[in-house]
């Protein structure tokens, strides 16, 4: 189940009745001898212990058994005869089984028929099994006692070990799930370990997180949802989540309390003074594995670590608003787009995607680049405007803004701020060490400056300016090629070159006519 969101939903609703077949208690008899298969069988026809009937698998010969358990690891119990191939065959069986095959769980209950040849002390002090019975003594009564007992016995085991490898898978969802920084595969991952970790099927999930923004508005937001009411709206409100399910959980918000019947389990999480998040489980069949206190434990992780996340998305993405707005800015005050700055954005991404660039500078460049004119704001409008060339001192203003920019910049410590701070600074020097402020050459130049220095003239070449018209896409390619070794670095010209229609493409997405959202 590697993805919740999305899901389609299974058309025809399955009787849960007939939806899983009936559990047993799996025994398996090792024995060469058929008789004593046929009254084990008679003895135990009838019984049925923790409301689950019995499941008897025959073997003849340690050989065998050891065929049927090599793959199979559900029998909670074996009658094992001592003599069988050879004098010894069964107490092999029991070394194997436990020494080779590594199997605790099953109970192994040793009968035989010769205690002679394998006596009790001896047995039971250099064999781990779990009971010795001489055949002539064992009669119907003792043997459903026996199988009591064993059933009991491995259901308190399987129960410890359930819980034991619960908690290492805890332990590792908790550590998997802080890994995850995008909020539709964080819900995905931590209902994907909620099943795993409950050891427990279910027919509906859901994470769900309110909020009280700072107008007491309050928005309810499905995180990640799986199963029969699987729905593609983020909003529990115009989800078509069935309305019982919507009321259990606007309920459990209300309440601020679990809730818990024999149809589901709803945890309530309070992650902050504005924020909480509910956890609705239904169950598809019973809720006999399910272990509440483990889930709540789980969820409250589940729930610190998604207001966390959430936090920080609100962070980031206030943080990307505001860089556009302040690049939007910059372009307004020279007549120029919004939509420029983010061409620029996306063009920078592409590039240095193209490049093979690490996925965090690539992040970073595509938040910096709206920030690269940043200078301009120092620059007088009459320079700015001006639709002539400039010339002299109103040249030599004019490019003072890219070192205007980098101070401004390099106030912030934050990394962001530092490589915008070296693309603002740098974007107008030449691979040849004509351009300014510093005359950098080649890789002098940082790889980020030199991605924006052709981005940016690739952008502008093919836009309308106050002192040009848009460019024709073949004289722009001219353009470029011409000034490989001058003006740009010879990989970036031709990775936009071989990718043309794919550059060209972004101009397309985002006109300089509209507003596109961010």
């Amino acid at each position: 189940m590697s993805n919740f969101i999305f899901q389609d939903e299974v058309e025809e609703e399955i009787d849960k009745k007939t939806a899983k077949p009936d559990k047993f208690w799996r025994i398996l008899v090792i024995d060469d001898d058929e008789a004593v298969h046929q009254v084990t069988r008679l003895v135990l026809a009838d019984a049925e212990i923790e409301h689950r009937k019995l499941d008897i698998v025959s073997a003849f010969s340690s050989k065998q058994a050891k065929e049927i358990l090599q793959n199979d690891d559900s029998f909670c119990m074996a009658f094992v005869d001592v003599v069988m191939e050879t004098d010894h065959a069964g107490l092999e069986l029991v070394e194997w089984i436990r020494k080779v095959k590594k199997n605790q769980t099953i109970r192994l209950i040793l009968r035989t028929g010769q205690a002679g040849s394998a006596p009790e002390a001896k047995v039971i002090k250099e064999f781990d099994i779990n009971d010795y019975k001489e055949k002539t003594d064992f009669t119907a009564n003792k043997m459903i006692t026996t199988v009591y007992a064993s059933i009991r016995a491995y259901r308190d085991i399987i129960t410890i070990k359930r819980s034991l490898d619960a908690f290492k898978k805890l332990i590792e969802a908790t550590h998997d799930l802080l890994k995850i920084d995008q909020l539709k595969n964080f819900g995905s991952a931590a209902l994907d370990h909620l099943l795993a970790l409950m050891n427990v099927e279910s027919s509906a999930l859901y994470i769900v997180r309110t909020q009280v923004d700072f107008a007491k508005q309050s928005t309810s937001s499905i995180i990640a949802c799986t199963g029969k009411y699987v729905s593609e709206s983020s909003s529990l409100e115009e989800s078509d989540i069935n309305s019982q399910v919507k009321a259990r959980i606007r309920q459990v918000f209300i309440d601020k309390c679990h809730y818990r019947d024999e149809e589901c389990f709803v945890g309530y999480y309070h992650a902050s003074d504005n924020a909480a998040s509910v956890l609705y489980i239904e169950f598809e069949d019973d809720n006999e594995h399910f272990k509440a206190s483990l889930a709540e434990l789980f969820a409250t992780n589940v729930a610190l670590i998604l207001e966390s996340l959430t936090k920080q998305k609100e962070i980031e993405k206030t943080q990307k608003e505001l860089l556009f707005i302040v690049g939007e800015a910059v372009e307004a005050r020279s007549k120029e787009t919004g939509a420029h700055v983010r061409r620029v954005a996306i063009i920078c991404d592409l590039l240095a995607t193209k490049l093979g660039l690490a996925q965090d500078f690539i992040e970073a460049i595509r938040q910096a680049a709206p920030l690269h004119d940043l200078g301009k704001i120092a620059i007088p409008e009459h320079i700015l405007h001006k639709p002539g060339k400039l010339e002299g001192e109103e040249w030599e203003i004019m490019k003072s803004h890219a070192q205007i920019g980098a101070d401004i910049l390099e106030k912030s410590t934050v990394s962001v701020s530092q490589l915008a701070a070296r693309l603002a600074n740098f974007h107008h020097e030449n691979w040849d060490g004509s351009g300014y402020p510093k005359g950098l050459k080649g890789e002098e130049i940082p790889v980020e400056a030199r991605i924006m220095a052709v981005a940016d003239v690739f952008d502008a070449l093919g836009s309308r300016r106050c002192y040009k018209e848009p460019w024709p896409n073949d004289k722009i390619k001219e353009f470029l090629l011409a000034e490989i070794g001058k003006k740009f670095e010879a990989e970036l010209v031709y990775l936009i070159i071989d990718n043309f229609d794919e550059f060209i493409q972004i101009r397309e997405d985002y006109p300089d006519n509209t507003n596109p959202a961010h």
